[in-house]
């Protein structure tokens, strides 16, 4: 499976737009400071939404349109799976 996936930190004000094949190893490096500069520099450390893929070129395609959205339209994207901004990392355990 191949993911496309949105974090943000505790106070919601940074959301970091993501690709992986293996959604429990990537959150694992962005918690322990070893995943992209951004969410070291903003302290990113929840994860709030995801969309899972069979193949890459989908995941990849979706990651693009996402990241060339506005803030707003990630945040209506969060808004309507997960309303509360709860952390959905334990799905991945």
């Amino acid at each position: 499976m191949y993911y496309v996936y949105i974090m943000t930190n505790k106070n919601n004000t940074a959301l970091y737009t993501g690709y992986t094949n293996n959604m429990w190893r990537r959150l694992n490096e962005h918690l322990s400071g070893h995943g992209a500069a951004f969410t070291y520099k903003y302290h990113v450390n929840k994860l709030v939404y995801f969309e899972s893929f069979e193949l890459s070129k989908d995941a990849t395609a979706r990651e693009k349109q996402i990241k060339a959205g506005s803030r707003k339209k990630k945040i209506d994207l969060i808004n309507t799976l997960n309303p509360k901004w709860q952390d959905l990392a334990m799905q991945f355990k």
